[in-house]
C-alpha cells in the first residue's frame, strides 16, 4: 500500500479523535482499512503458505493443509 494512503489513515485516525469524522470520511477510512488489511494479508501470504508446524515426535504438518482440515 502506498504510503501517501497509510498517511490518510493516520490522519483521520487523528481527526475521529479529536472533532469527528463526516460520513464520507467514515467511509474513506472504512475504505482505505480494507485495502491496508488486504495488502497487509497479500504480504503474509507467501510467508504462511510455506509454513510447517514440527510436533514433539518429529513429524511436521503443513500451516495451511491444518488450518483446512480445521475449518472443514
Amino acid at each position: 500500500m502506498e504510503q501517501s494512503k497509510i498517511d490518510r489513515i493516520n490522519a483521520l485516525a487523528r481527526k475521529l479523535k479529536s472533532e469527528g469524522l463526516t460520513e464520507e470520511e467514515h467511509e474513506e477510512r472504512a475504505q482505505l482499512h480494507k485495502e491496508y488489511i488486504e495488502s497487509y494479508r497479500r504480504s503474509l501470504r507467501g510467508i504462511l503458505d510455506n509454513t510447517y508446524i514440527q510436533h514433539a515426535d518429529g513429524t511436521k504438518v503443513k500451516l495451511k493443509a491444518k488450518n483446512e482440515k480445521e475449518e472443514g
